[in-house]
């Protein structure tokens, strides 16, 4: 048998590098509705889904193109957010973001709680750090030369 005959064409870099929209991390959460509640009201992102029916114990939560799924596990199977486990790698999930002084106004309105405020969280990275209900930091920044 000749391989070359059976083989898949190889894809074109250009095209497969469009093929991926987007991520959402999965955050196990203590308590699901109060998760939710939490980015809905200190975040402004909003209820994409929630289920199964019957025994909701995971969602999706999402704004501006990014979502966030949560779930809950067992009573004995809790939250571990990175800092908790190296307190040097404190970021769960970074979102880029094109005007973070807009969305820090926004979220110190909502009464988000603030890991680092408005500054060079890193070098070269202007933006804010935050943690949800379940102590999850979600580092919201743009490149920006200093």
């Amino acid at each position: 048998m000749n391989s070359t005959k059976t083989a898949s064409p190889l894809p074109n870099p250009e095209e497969t590098s469009r093929n991926l929209v987007s991520i959402s991390p999965f955050f196990i959460v203590k308590d699901l509705q109060a998760s939710i509640a939490y980015y809905i009201e200190r975040f402004g992102f909003q209820l994409d889904f929630q289920g199964p029916e019957g025994d909701v114990y995971y969602a999706q939560v999402s704004r501006d193109g990014i979502g966030i799924m949560l779930k809950t596990i067992l009573p004995d199977v809790l939250p571990c957010p990175n800092h908790t486990r190296h307190a040097w790698a404190r970021w769960d999930t970074y979102i880029y973001t094109l005007d973070p002084d807009a969305l820090f106004a926004e979220f110190r309105q909502r009464g988000a709680s603030f890991v680092k405020e408005l500054s060079f969280i890193d070098d070269g990275l202007w933006g804010f750090e935050v943690s949800d209900a379940d102590g999850y930091v979600l580092a919201f920044f743009r490149v920006r030369k200093e």
